[in-house]
């Protein structure tokens, strides 16, 4: 079996990796070409070019970097078809890879997958049908994605989120961290501001009244910090002009064991929109979501969003149990009054992290073993 598969991120080359993986233990002897990072090549890809070269986010990046991108395109694209695989697999990065398989589907009927359903459901739900012209498949990482894949006319299947297979922090980890850092049985506060510079620059400033005003009410409560490698320097000048100052984590020196620890030892978090809630839900930590932008983002998005919550717990959950301030509304003494009443009662919270976490497939076979059994059925 011949297998052609792109990734452009650290997140699509792990799922890509765990795709892999199965693919092999299901299907025996296979092939791996396509571009990936370091996880997908030591699960045999052999990468036509090193991946950060088409890892670009932004308009403005993008824009600067266009003819090279569109030059990858074009290579890529060609790269699959004298290759001939059985199935074209692209991994999320739909500014490249659906450019490929537009390419790729233009000149052959070499079966195409995509794996990340977009967010369709949340805005630009013209997207599922741009993809339908040349994607057969998507495979899903929420459970209410299929329909709206299938309803533009692509077959898509639920494989299950990657954080359901995270490693989790023991009660051991745990009384280690609060140990470490002098925490003893203190009440925790997990600040959690983003990995852009864009958005980390934002909410800081919000973040350190939250903090500051957490402090006033309940003296007792400690914070801390785990920064994105990419972002650490800049947490590190900001927070040194805070009033009330968290312990500040680099993963990249400390490694990730220790934030997954302070993720388990925390009573709560504050933590930016995005992928974050799961994985404060597989920690079993309670949260208030918060997020702003500048003004024209936020008329823009405004008008586009299509769902009355962004976060994913309350998504996948069913539920509206997670506060989130969100643009106009990201304001201090609001997030503040919010993180008091969750470390009240985070009980209501606590049932819908485990309902999510159970929905996204914790318990079941691996995502990317699913993904992998996706494919192959796919291709009968």
């Amino acid at each position: 079996m011949r297998v052609f598969i792109i990734a452009g991120e650290a997140s699509g080359d792990k799922l890509g990796a765990s795709l892999m993986a199965g693919l092999r233990e299901h299907a025996g002897d296979v092939i791996f070409e396509g571009i990936g990072g370091d996880r997908m090549i030591a699960e045999g890809l052999q990468s036509l070019f090193p991946m950060d070269e088409i890892s670009i986010m932004g308009i403005t990046e993008i824009l600067s970097q266009y003819r090279h991108l569109k030059a990858r395109i074009r290579q890529t694209a060609d790269a699959v078809l004298d290759s001939k695989p059985d199935v074209l697999i692209t991994i999320d990065l739909p500014e490249f890879s659906l450019r490929v398989a537009k390419l790729v589907k233009a000149r052959s009927d070499i079966r195409t997958v995509h794996y990340v359903a977009p967010t369709v459901w949340a805005w630009r739900p013209g997207r599922a049908k741009k993809m339908a012209a040349h994607i057969d498949q998507v495979l899903a990482l929420l459970p209410f994605e299929p329909p709206y894949m299938e309803a533009a006319g692509m077959r898509c299947d639920f494989v299950g989120h990657p954080v359901v297979t995270d490693p989790i922090a023991t009660s051991d980890d745990v009384s280690a961290f609060r140990a470490r850092f002098d925490i003893g049985t203190a009440p925790l506060a997990l600040i959690l501001p983003g990995s852009r510079r864009s958005e980390v620059s934002r909410l800081l400033p919000i973040f350190a009244d939250v903090v500051a005003e957490l402090h006033v009410r309940h003296p007792d409560l400690r914070f801390v910090l785990p920064a994105a490698p990419n972002v650490a320097s800049v947490v590190a000048e900001a927070v040194a002009t805070w009033s009330v100052k968290p312990i500040i984590i680099d993963p990249s020196k400390s490694g990730m064991a220790t934030k997954q620890a302070a993720f388990a030892a925390a009573d709560v978090a504050v933590a930016a929109s995005g992928t974050v809630s799961l994985e404060l839900a597989a920690s079993g930590t309670p949260m208030v979501i918060a997020y702003d932008m500048n003004w024209l983002s936020r008329q823009i998005i405004g008008r586009m969003l299509r769902v009355d919550t962004v976060t994913l717990v309350n998504l996948v959950s069913d539920t509206r149990v997670i506060p989130e301030f969100i643009g106009a509304n990201c304001e201090p003494t609001k997030i503040a009054k919010a993180v008091s009443a969750v470390l009240d009662a985070p009980e209501q919270q606590k049932a819908a992290m485990a309902l999510t976490m159970e929905r996204l497939g914790k318990g079941g076979r691996p995502p990317g073993e699913r993904a992998a059994l996706a494919v192959l059925d796919g291709l009968k």
